[in-house]
């Protein structure tokens, strides 16, 4: 599975460099299931999704929806066991430990990227490009 690094490219910020993509059938329905616990950088990054859960989840996350370009069209707060919202916009979901969005500065609206983790890190400023 593919590693990336997420920038809110409205901010200056990084979301994560740890972030998986789940861009496949079996990838995106396995999700987080298993997992312990999602440390600060790193994530899922779900494509194309329009809607997760935390049913057999074991901790929160945040749920960023994205439309086709990136842009932030919606934000939740999931709990396990709960359903997130349908966004039919929705083009992926990002799922990030609970804190990240706030920690980011991100918002409904914000231009976020992602690219691959061995070419890009958050050491990056993305507002300079140095």
């Amino acid at each position: 599975m593919a590693e990336l690094t997420v920038v809110n490219l409205s901010k200056g910020t990084c979301l994560g460099t740890r972030i998986r993509l789940a861009d496949g059938f079996w990838a995106r329905l396995r999700g987080l299931l298993g997992v312990e616990s999602l440390p600060k950088g790193e994530g899922l990054l779900l494509r194309p999704c329009q809607m997760v859960h935390g049913i057999g989840m074991r901790f929160s996350i945040e749920a960023v929806y994205l439309d086709s370009s990136g842009r932030v069209i919606g934000i939740h707060l999931l709990e396990p066991g709960r359903l997130g919202p349908y966004k039919h916009q929705a083009a992926a979901v990002l799922e990030l430990p609970p804190g990240t969005v706030s920690d980011s500065a991100t918002e409904i609206g914000d231009l976020l990227q992602s690219t691959r983790t061995q070419r890009f890190s958050c050491e990056y400023d993305v507002v300079t490009n140095r």
